[in-house]
């Protein structure tokens, strides 16, 4: 009997689908085996093009002559030995004589295609393929998918795409790196990664540290009152107290604007002016806010919003996510850009509100969208904003809350809340803005002069109708108010204000002035990274803006999370809790590159747009690996010769503590050891659980033997980060190292929420001793 092959991405999919299919089935080394089906699996990326020296020999020297390396026609390798066994067993099931057809099962999307684009073609398939289109691991999903296979010939256009960004991704990256690394072999130690993706999204970051490094604060006054009105007939007894925030008129002279006043003299000037004065309400309005529900989730606002609440990384909450889908049965297909549904599950959103209603914390919000006569479909259900996958919600399935770990519980009730919000009617909020105005006593000294006013302005937001704002309880919904959003801590903040009246009179009973100064740009976190990401580095905050801009976005949903841990791998980027700090390293290599193209998101999102036009047919794939070609034969030219003679300097850090010889920073350490002098063997090594030790670093051990703050960026081996104290420490041969000071490292335990690539124990005597050496 002829039998169907089916190709899974990875075992867990393989056997989810078995379930669905005409059984038994029996388990094999690496496939399970039906009556009518064989189903094996990929285990991620099985095969990846082959290394340059695969195309010549003379390719595994590093020559600048050789560059750039662009083959003819890619050649396709097995990963490593595990894949190789696995790799094995799914060339032998294609090759079988009773197998007729094979079902392209792989993630449906570009990277699943991919995946088995390249398992295909390396085992030499030849037989019709068809291709299983899953947005949901349902049962009732996957028997569907397999009622509906699909011709292969139907995302030919997907397979040009994929092919096109990997080969991309190979020439651009191993033809810089291999550039920039010759050039810059006195300056780095190791290779200088540079890549398609990643270098324009290091560019962005490592520019922000710059404008953070550059940045000078200026100090600034502010000054709030506390005024109090006396009671009104009908109400309960006692003043109405509310705060006013000092506001300069418009066309002050000086610096001092809006809140902010310029110098120390002219707050307590103010202050004197007011301090004890009545005053009036001059401007009191009230306007009606309406807002609506938050749009479903695509990848990236669901990664950003977790890193804002929960501080997830975007890896962690894809695998969150990918869980959801897989494992549990929970949440349709992840790696989506959508954030629409097509008009044929509108049949299915009543049924899903009601599945996930059957846990009481979603009860009420369920209830209301299953009640609904007409669901508010306008801004949810939008066919042409949906190419592979619609946007993220909860499946028709039965949903086991208590199976799931708490990340995933938490990405789970962001989802269901999400989608029951949607289709909820706006939140009402009645905005309330007060003006007080105090005027100074006839013949008091003021920078103003006598009888001048001052203006304290007062803003109040009273919630009128939850809307769907009810869906969440107490759970804050309001990305902004932990994320990048947020404004400068001077702005004025909403109160819960006393009624109050125009005219009224009231009387200031506390002013203070209060120092501050300006701050520098906030560093990136995952969430906001993933932001500029997703426009190609420009600042956008509206939804439906960034819709309009994800075409031309650097990476995809499905790679970004990726990115930006290979940048931390690399050493180019640290994570200090939520913030993504840029290295020294990694500034340098921006810094050396100057205004390359290879930095530019906009380029990079230009190309990631044309992508996305070779998977409608719009754009070819021919074409576009001409430009690519192009591009880093350009490239190579450029870095040759502006990075021919450059050099990094090297730091000096002062005298040796041990032999008084001058510390000076080479490739892998600070030492005060050289060719011409050998001096006491005393080092730093730069390397220390996945970070690079800066300098800043390396001076404060040297100078006192500890650090006297936790040094963050350190990586673990299970790729968590975390940050300890650091000591030198004399080892019995009289060796110097650099080691943990932390109580986990003394006891040799893990450090929190990861494991050490060393637990070495630090004897707080010896920083003594070497300070007295």
């Amino acid at each position: 009997m002829q039998k169907t092959l089916v190709i899974a991405e990875k075992p867990s999919v393989g056997q989810d689908l078995a379930r669905v299919l005409k059984g038994p089935f029996k388990k094999q080394e690496g496939f399970l085996e039906g009556p009518e089906h064989v189903v094996t699996w990929a285990v991620g990326h099985l095969v990846q093009l082959a290394e340059p020296d695969a195309y010549n020999a003379k390719y595994k020297s590093w020559r600048m002559a050789d560059l750039p390396i662009v083959p003819e026609q890619f050649k396709l390798v097995v990963r490593d030995e595990r894949s190789r066994k696995q790799m094995t067993v799914v060339t032998k099931q294609l090759g079988r004589e009773d197998v007729e057809e094979i079902v392209n099962a792989c993630d449906a999307g570009r990277e699943g295609e991919l995946i088995f684009a390249y398992l295909y073609e390396k085992a030499k398939g030849k037989k019709p393929v068809k291709r299983l289109w899953l947005n949901s691991m349902t049962s009732a999903a996957m028997k569907n998918a397999f009622a509906g296979l699909r011709p292969a010939a139907e995302f030919e256009r997907l397979e040009d795409a994929a092919r096109s960004r990997s080969e991309a991704d190979w020439i651009v990256g191993m033809n810089a790196t291999r550039a920039a690394t010759i050039r810059l072999r006195s300056s780095f130690d190791g290779a200088v990664s540079l890549g398609r993706v990643q270098t324009p999204t290091l560019a962005i970051v490592a520019r922000r540290e710059e404008e953070i490094r550059a940045f000078k604060p200026e100090p600034y006054w502010l000054v709030d009152a506390t005024f109090a009105a006396g009671p009104l007939a009908g109400e309960p007894a006692g003043e109405r107290t509310y705060v006013g925030h000092f506001q300069a008129p418009t066309g002050s002279p000086g610096k001092t604007k809006g809140p902010r006043i310029a110098t120390e003299e002219e707050a307590h000037a103010i202050v004197s002016a007011c301090e004890g004065r009545p005053g009036t309400i001059t401007k009191l309005e009230k306007k009606e806010q309406r807002e609506k529900a938050p749009m479903l989730y695509d990848l990236t606002t669901l990664q950003r919003e977790a890193n804002n609440r929960y501080g997830f990384s975007a890896r962690r909450t894809l695998a969150a996510a990918q869980r959801l889908y897989e494992e549990h049965k929970a949440l349709t297909y992840p790696r989506t850009n959508s954030r629409y549904l097509t008009t044929d599950m509108i049949g299915e959103i009543k049924p899903i509100a009601e599945l996930v209603g059957s846990h009481a914390e979603y009860r009420k919000g369920a209830e209301y969208v299953t009640g609904l006569d007409v669901l508010p479909l306008g801004r949810v259900v939008n066919d042409a904003k949906v190419t592979d996958h619609h946007a993220i919600i909860p499946t028709r399935s039965e949903h086991k809350l208590e199976k799931m770990d708490s990340d995933d519980k938490r990405v789970y009730d962001m989802v269901a809340r999400r989608f029951l919000a949607v289709f909820h009617p706006e939140a009402v909020f009645e905005n309330t803005r007060v003006e007080t105005t105090v005027t100074q006593a006839e013949g008091g000294k003021d920078a103003g002069g006598g009888g001048a006013s001052y203006t304290f302005r007062t803003r109040g937001k009273l919630l009128q109708v939850p809307g769907w704002r009810g869906v969440y309880d107490e759970v804050a919904v309001d990305a902004k108010a932990e994320g990048e959003g947020r404004g400068e801590e001077d702005e004025e903040t909403d109160q819960q204000l006393p009624r109050l009246e125009q005219d009224e009179q009231v009387q200031t009973r506390e002013i203070e002035s209060v120092r501050k100064e300006t701050k520098p740009p906030r560093r990136y976190s995952d969430a906001s990274l993933l932001g500029a990401m997703e426009t190609a580095g420009k600042l956008v905050d509206d939804d439906e803006l960034r819709e309009a801009m994800k075409d031309s976005g650097i990476g995809t949903p499905a790679t970004r999370a990726a990115i930006i841990e290979r940048l931390i791998q690399v050493g180019y980027v640290e994570r200090d809790g939520r913030a993504l700090v840029a290295s020294e390293k990694g500034l340098n290599v921006i810094r050396l590159l100057n205004a390359h193209a290879l930095t530019s998101p906009g380029l990079t999102g230009s190309w990631e747009q044309r992508l996305g036009k070779i998977e409608r047919g719009e754009d070819s794939r021919k074409q576009f690996m001409n430009d690519i070609a192009g591009f880093a034969q350009e490239t190579v030219k450029e870095l040759d010769e502006t990075l021919k003679d450059v050099r990094i300097p090297r730091a000096t850090l002062g005298p040796c503590p041990v032999c008084g010889h001058e510390i000076v920073e080479n490739r892998k350490g600070y030492s005060c050891w050289a060719r011409e002098d050998p001096g006491c063997g005393f080092v730093i090594w730069k390397a220390k659980a996945g970070k690079q030790l800066p300098i800043a670093v390396a001076r404060e051990l040297i100078k006192t033997g500890y650090t006297a703050r936790a040094v963050t960026g350190f990586r673990g081996r299970s790729g968590r980060s975390f940050r300890a104290q650091l000591a030198m420490s004399q080892t019995e041969d009289g060796k110097w190292r650099v080691e943990f000071n932390e109580p986990w490292a003394k006891e040799g335990a893990k450090p929190p929420e990861a494991e050490a690539e060393t637990t070495e124990k630090v004897d707080r005597s010896q920083i003594g001793q070497r300070s007295a050496a």
